[in-house]
């Protein structure tokens, strides 16, 4: 905990950028697309009593952005977190729009739409018309290549990544994703303007899903193997619980929605190596229009406005087909070995992106877990954690496991 405390200050230190090099103002901003993130990151600005315009392509989904968000902030205020006064002010700092005209008043611009690079390439090209000369444009994106995003523009160094967890109006952590023009001005104004959003906020470099997203990839795929040699989804999500994350891998698939990884997948398979195991049921699900909470089914069974998940024998059923086809054998599988190769492919996986310089320290990537994915506090995140095991522990273990860095293939880089 000691090493956690002094952790959330240490990551606001970034090694090459001055502490004296002049920021940019941040006075307005615009956020682009009105779903889940989008409407999250616009409470963020609202919440610090910056002007926001809100933007959405139809009104019918303007208007479902913004019902979603008076929504939350009631909610808030039911429970004597907020006055309703405050609630309004809040909201009247929110400026719904369908068009870019006011987007040249914006001093940070933040795009939160679907995991598409092809959109996303179309909406920075539209920034770079509209945006003024200094203003920051930045991405929400979670996995894609944000040089490849800035190539729409004739401004690269003003392009940067925003990634922000869900909900984004609840969770403290920014990933801040620097491109190879990103400039250091653009980089510091984020870093402090995560500061102004009451959030933590911590620089990455550039690859595939980033440090967050690219180890969070293989320890669930590790999740999804260990289900088709025989482990079940509430064995698996009960000894990550057990060890103190706050959610197991299944329950946190069905909260953050299964279409989203489904979209990522989509947009990566011309990546993939042929050879290499994926898991078999998750698209599936998706298939099947299980997403999650969100629809109700998803790994678990929910109820009717409720978020308790419910063990569903379809799940059990559409493995045991797909592993059976697949001709995969299934056994007994220990809780030992649950807990140790879901977490030793998260944390070899750390190793691979602190040996690329992808994240500056081992303690960025603690950090970034510890708020943004739920690893326990008390454990010092999984790098600190990985100490405690041991270099021949972790890395022999392993090395011996039936789903080897040799069966999954080497690290997601552009």
């Amino acid at each position: 905990m000691i090493h956690v405390f002094f952790g959330e200050r240490a990551v606001s230190k970034v090694p090459g950028i001055s502490k004296d090099l002049p920021l940019l103002a941040i006075k307005r901003a615009a956020v682009i697309g009105g779903g889940t993130m989008g409407g999250g990151i616009t409470m963020n600005y609202a919440n610090a009593g910056i002007p926001v315009l809100f933007k959405e392509v139809t009104q019918e989904a303007l208007d479902k952005g913004l019902a979603i968000i008076q929504k939350n902030y009631a909610s808030t205020v039911a429970k004597g977190r907020l006055t309703q006064q405050q609630m309004d002010e809040r909201m009247a700092r929110i400026e719904p729009t369908l068009t870019y005209d006011k987007f040249g008043e914006a001093d940070v611009i933040t795009e939160a739409v679907f995991e598409d690079m092809k959109l996303k390439k179309v909406i920075f090209a539209e920034l770079d018309k509209v945006a003024k000369p200094d203003a920051i444009l930045a991405s929400n994106t979670s996995t894609l290549n944000i040089d490849e995003i800035a190539s729409a523009t004739k401004r690269p160094e003003s392009v940067i990544g925003h990634h922000y967890f869900s909900p984004a109006n609840v969770m403290r952590v920014i990933e801040i994703v620097r491109g190879k023009a990103s400039s250091p001005t653009v980089i510091a104004s984020s870093m402090a303007l995560a500061k102004g959003l009451k959030k933590v906020g911590i620089l990455v470099g550039n690859c595939r899903g980033f440090v967050g997203n690219r180890m969070v990839h293989l320890y669930q795929r590790e999740a999804q193997f260990l289900l088709e040699e025989g482990a079940t989804v509430e064995q698996v999500d009960g000894v990550l619980y057990e060890f103190g994350m706050a959610m197991g891998p299944m329950a946190v698939g069905d909260l953050a929605g299964l279409d989203v990884g489904w979209r990522i997948r989509k947009e990566h398979r011309h990546l993939e190596q042929p050879g290499v195991r994926v898991p078999l049921v998750a698209d599936q699900l998706c298939e099947m229009g299980r997403y999650g909470q969100k629809t109700g089914a998803g790994w678990y069974k929910y109820e009717p406005g409720s978020r308790t998940p419910v063990a569903d024998p379809l799940v059990q059923k559409t493995i045991d087909e797909s592993v059976a086809k697949a001709g995969i054998k299934q056994r007994k599988i220990s809780n030992d070995e649950i807990l140790e190769r879901t977490l030793y492919s998260l944390i070899n996986e750390g190793a691979s992106i602190l040996g690329e310089g992808i994240a500056l320290r081992a303690v960025d990537i603690d950090m970034l877990y510890i708020l943004g994915y739920g690893f326990p506090a008390a454990r010092g995140g999984p790098m600190w954690y990985a100490d405690t095991v041991g270099l021949k522990r972790c890395t022999t273990r392993r090395a011996n496991s039936k789903n080897n860095s040799a069966t999954c293939g080497p690290p997601r880089r552009y």
